[in-house]
């Protein structure tokens, strides 16, 4: 069954459709308002804080997904210049380092004017490529800011694709 059959006859919230994937895929979640939530999402190499809140006034269904993050000071250069380039790659969403809050986020906003729905097939693919991206890049993240690697070097961990299985 897609995941859109049960919504078929519904007029949902993007919320509540989040709400609902997150049971679906058990994930932990808190409901944090009306229009907002946040979830624990597990990868190979993290947890992932991902929330989902609506705006009203621009019609975007806005989605943060994040890991804390706590580069040298000395590194944080590298990491910039790390972060252009995985920014390079992505078509879809963006990475940033919010220093203050030492947090590495990657960013998404699905407009939705008009009155527009979102499907829950779109919601869960804008949740999943922001874990298989966070999940490609975190091993080059790693090497700049703690294996002094060029970011040139670290990008092809990122480029590698494995084949087969361990």
């Amino acid at each position: 069954m897609a995941l859109s059959e049960q919504f078929l006859e519904e007029d949902l919230h993007p919320i509540d459709i989040v709400e609902h994937l997150a049971e679906h895929h058990d994930w932990d979640f808190d409901r944090i308002g009306d229009d907002q939530i946040a979830m624990a999402v597990e990868g190979q190499w993290r947890t992932y804080s991902i929330t989902l809140a609506w705006s009203n006034y621009d019609e975007t269904l806005r989605m943060v997904c994040s890991f804390e993050m706590e580069p040298p000071e000395a590194r944080e250069t590298e990491l910039y210049e790390l972060l252009n380039k995985m920014n390079d790659q992505c078509w879809a969403g963006a990475f940033t380092y919010w220093a203050n809050q030492k947090l590495m986020v990657y960013r998404y906003g699905l407009v939705l004017a008009g009155g527009q729905m979102a499907s829950p097939e779109q919601i869960d693919t804008m949740i999943t490529a922001a874990v298989l991206s966070a999940e490609r890049y975190y091993p080059a993240i790693q090497l700049v800011t703690w294996g002094n690697r060029t970011p040139e070097d670290a990008m092809q961990v990122a480029i590698a694709e494995a084949y087969g299985r361990a």
